[in-house]
């Protein structure tokens, strides 16, 4: 396994389109990475790129060779190919959402950095978010959630379904409130803009009863994220776009009308930049042997909640098929069926 160099992690960034650029660009300022050099199969991107933040252009070969750890950014089709070369080159490797494209390439993946030491950190990116912690901090046991994430179309990301795109934001922070195993998933969802499914809902049934409803959209006219949490404690309620969050309980805050057991308070969170934390998680695992916070199993699990919803999505959609149920032109324009 490659070392560090005088406490510093040499980089090297796979993939540089929107995200890599982004992540070549923080680990070019942080202070305990050096940016070595940047790969994508767009030559002429990765030109722009690497001369944006200082470095070389590389082909993939010569990018292993220089690094310490590699940042996986390319399309997703790419992660499981790409991640498990570098870990049998003796590298570290921080890999874009989804960990891969399969449960078995993400098995894979698992099992190779745990033969080789590697450290393997997923980037889902929200864990590292200032909203996550302050959620976490004021949970209690869930016992149903609604998330809601929804936002303007934009040509960027749908290479995938909104489940792997925007959805699997939300399942990954659900999966690690509730911390137990999913039981069943209904999901309904349809392609509109793209080739893939731009709008999704899935009903998550846990086995210790909490319920999560989820829905994501890339197709909505406004950016919207908000998150509602009962549970046996209360109820919070976040909007994650305006940094608010209110929660409901026994406790300090002002009186709940009709409800003297319980108190109202809301309260905001200052934001930092959760890139640079999750990059700074991922150099402290490395440098100082930290935990890895978001590893290949909290990937796996949130890959496989993801391919659950896009299971159950195809048998709803088959269901609907088989029933029957059409419309038709009627001769004069209007429609005809049921």
């Amino acid at each position: 396994m490659a070392t560090s160099h005088s406490g510093i992690v040499r980089v090297g960034v796979a993939g540089v389109g929107h995200f890599g650029r982004i992540h070549a660009l923080k680990a070019a300022a942080s202070l305990r990475a050096r940016l070595v050099g940047v790969y994508d199969l767009d030559a002429e991107r990765a030109r722009a790129v690497g001369w944006e933040a200082g470095v070389p252009p590389m082909d993939f070969a010569a990018l292993l060779a220089a690094s310490d750890a590699i940042v996986v950014s390319a399309p997703a089709e790419a992660h499981h190919d790409l991640a498990a070369a570098a870990i049998r080159a003796g590298r570290h490797v921080l890999i874009e959402k989804p960990i891969a494209s399969t449960l078995a390439e993400a098995e894979d993946l698992a099992a190779l950095a745990k033969a080789a030491g590697a450290v393997l950190q997923v980037g889902h990116l929200e864990r590292f978010s200032a909203a996550h912690g302050a959620v976490a901090a004021r949970m209690g046991r869930p016992l149903y959630i609604e998330a809601v994430r929804v936002a303007p179309f934009k040509i960027r990301g749908t290479d995938v379904s909104v489940i792997l795109d925007l959805m699997i934001h939300d399942l990954d922070l659900v999966l690690a409130l509730v911390d137990a195993p999913i039981a069943h998933v209904d999901a309904v969802g349809a392609a509109v803009a793209s080739a893939h499914e731009d709008i999704a809902n899935a009903r998550v049934r846990f086995a210790n009863g909490c319920v999560a409803t989820i829905t994501a959209s890339r197709i909505s006219l406004k950016t919207e994220r908000r998150m509602r949490i009962f549970s046996q404690s209360g109820y919070l309620a976040v909007d994650f776009a305006n940094r608010r969050l209110t929660a409901i309980g026994r406790g300090g805050g002002m009186p709940v009308p009709g409800m003297p057991e319980f108190s109202i308070e809301e309260s905001s969170w200052e934001d930092h930049d959760a890139l640079a934390a999750e990059q700074g998680a991922f150099f402290a695992s490395i440098l100082d042997g930290a935990p890895v916070l978001v590893d290949a199993e909290a990937g796996r699990r949130a890959l496989e909640a993801a391919l659950a919803v896009t299971t159950a999505m195809e048998h709803s959609r088959q269901e609907v098929s088989d029933s029957g149920l059409f419309v038709e032109q009627g001769e004069n324009g209007g429609s005809g069926g049921l």
